[in-house]
């Protein structure tokens, strides 16, 4: 049963705080990324793969609204918040290291499966969520979707390059 939670306002300086760790993230896996894009470019690529400039704009959207859901968690009343926040850190940092298995080491397989555990972090992530504050949970939503594109994309990239 899901319960209404008073809801707080977001204050500027949780949400400040939580751009700035959730993009040292992004800028992490952005440096991993581009230090592996030749082997990448050099791979196999499935059919519908987007263009290289579509990857950085999704991906600013999606740490955006990562880094705005968990500011609105975090300044939540609710007992289930230091849970949900936990877990959002774990999936941030399991999306950085997926960056690492695949673009710094090329290790598409291992990192599909990563991937897999992934999608499963975030989805918890965005139940806690949206157990706690709906719309914080809702916006996940774009970032579950293109992990299960990104799951497609690297499984098909793995099996036209064994």
């Amino acid at each position: 049963m899901i319960k209404a939670v008073k809801r707080v306002k977001t204050s500027r300086k949780t949400l400040i705080y939580s751009f700035v760790l959730t993009f040292l993230f992004a800028i992490g896996g952005g440096i991993v990324t581009y230090a592996g894009m030749s082997h990448y470019k050099d791979a196999a690529q499935p059919p519908l793969t987007p263009p290289s400039w579509l990857f950085p704009v999704v991906w600013t959207i999606l740490f955006a609204l990562m880094a705005y859901g968990a500011a609105r968690v975090y300044d939540s009343v609710n007992s289930a918040m230091p849970r949900a926040i936990l877990v959002y850190f774990i999936q941030l940092t399991m999306n950085f290291w997926w960056c690492v298995l695949f673009f710094g080491f090329g290790l598409y397989l291992f990192s599909f499966i990563w991937l897999i555990l992934l999608w499963i972090a975030v989805l918890v992530m965005l139940i806690l969520f949206y157990r706690i504050d709906r719309l914080s949970g809702l916006i996940q939503i774009p970032y579950l979707l293109w992990l299960s594109f990104a799951a497609y994309l690297n499984l098909a990239i793995w099996i036209l390059n064994k």
